[in-house]
């Protein structure tokens, strides 16, 4: 799977079934190898540059299923705004 795939996918929460976004961007982890998070833009950015409100960072480990269209997240009461850890945990695989 390449980057690219997972920018045209949807993100939906299955807590609240709220659709999220998509996913703008990843955080990597280059040292083992791995992605930390999927980020999703805050409504109305632009390449991430012009608007405001803050990005939604999505741990790697609340990611439930990544489907062909959609990738199914586990996020708790407070949405994932901002730059923390979000959510209840749950198994990414």
């Amino acid at each position: 799977m390449k980057i690219s795939d997972f920018q045209t996918k949807d993100v939906i929460n299955i807590v609240d079934g709220k659709k999220l976004g998509q996913i703008g961007d990843l955080e990597l982890d280059l040292r083992h190898g791995r992605i930390e998070a999927i980020v999703i833009p805050a409504p109305g950015r632009f390449f991430g540059l012009i608007g405001g409100g803050s990005d939604v960072v999505i741990p790697w480990q609340n990611i439930v299923k990544i489907g062909e269209d959609v990738v199914l997240v586990r996020l708790g009461d407070t949405a994932g705004t901002g730059r923390g850890p979000t959510g209840a945990g749950g198994d990414a695989r």
